[in-house]
């Protein structure tokens, strides 16, 4: 995406998803001049949006939303479906144009709540994800899902972030998901969540496999059904047995954090104790009876995807899309 004066404001390699790791805005930039809709240079996959600014601490990013094509692939956290407008137009006129769009009996997406901003952190030699999830990135406390290793470069990021743990959440107790949690809450003083049927691992400090963790006693446990607000978010709890018995998902605004039940292009494994494939696939049947094909996965390991597509495409759940028709 270009301006007028040929400035490249962003970038979509081919066959790369969207990503809001734009190029910094050049100072000579106008910000308020328009881009033709019709010009050949540009692409309406991205639009620049007033929305970001007073993130001082987002300092290597573009100081605006982000609004990306929903492609029913999953794309960077913050980011919304864009909408087909010429590119840095003044507040007045995107406010002016969604005014007539609504008029007209067109759905207007402007108006539309932002999206869960998730950071996602591997850790471990496992490369497991651990999510650092905020309402949005005006706020400082933020929900820190599946810590699965040393805290010290997590803390670290939260604060280059400017961002504390107000919660820490735990979808099951392999070791690659808890590894931190005792270190991360004790430095801290944020209090833990955890699955109700797992929760003595994490007590007595001992996972799956004989694998050993600094132990914790949780001030939370949870199953299927309950609400919790964490840093100002309302999750839900989703009973996801199938990697292990008591293993649990957090759903939040159409966002599944659901750790080792499912991956892009995989599942969990099933071969240890507690594990189930017949549960599994019961499991992921429900998500998408639940929360629909277009709910966000945020997979325990890899990249972010969503229920349809896994359906769709993921090899290991040829049983359930023939079950599903």
């Amino acid at each position: 995406m270009v301006a007028r004066d040929g400035v490249a404001l962003a970038r979509l390699e081919p066959q790369q998803r969207p990503s809001a790791e734009l190029d910094l805005l050049l100072a000579r930039a106008h910000l308020h001049c328009a881009v033709h809709d019709r010009d050949p240079r540009v692409l309406l996959h991205l639009m620049l949006a007033e929305g970001l600014t007073r993130r001082e601490h987002d300092q290597n990013r573009p100081r605006a939303v982000v609004l990306v094509h929903d492609i029913g692939v999953a794309g960077a956290s913050h980011c919304i479906d864009r909408e087909q407008v010429p590119v840095l137009h003044p507040r007045r006129m995107i406010a002016h144009r969604a005014s007539r769009r609504a008029g007209s009996g067109a759905r207007s997406r402007l108006n539309r709540p932002m999206p869960l901003v998730v950071d996602r952190i591997p850790m471990t030699e496992f490369r497991s994800n651990c999510y650092v999830v905020r309402a949005d990135r005006t706020v400082a406390d933020a929900a820190v899902i599946d810590p699965g290793g040393d805290p010290t470069p997590l803390r670290l990021e939260l604060a280059r972030l400017g961002v504390r743990t107000a919660g820490i959440l735990v979808t099951h107790t392999d070791v690659d998901h808890v590894g931190g949690v005792a270190e991360l809450a004790e430095g801290t003083g944020a209090e833990v969540w955890a699955p109700a049927g797992e929760a003595d691992a994490l007590r007595e400090g001992r996972t799956r496999g004989g694998r050993t963790v600094r132990a914790h006693d949780p001030e939370h446990t949870v199953s299927g059904g309950d609400a919790i607000e964490v840093a100002g978010i309302a999750f839900e709890v989703v009973d996801v047995p199938g990697h292990s018995a008591g293993h649990v998902a957090y759903a939040a605004d159409g966002t599944l954090f659901s750790g080792d039940l499912l991956f892009a292009g995989s599942v969990g494994r099933v071969d240890l104790a507690g594990g189930d494939w017949d549960a599994l696939l019961d499991s992921v049947s429900r998500l998408l009876d639940r929360f629909g094909p277009d709910a966000v996965v945020h997979p325990g390991h890899g990249e972010a995807t969503t229920l349809g597509r896994e359906l769709d495409t993921n090899p290991y759940l040829r049983e359930l899309r023939a079950a599903r028709g």
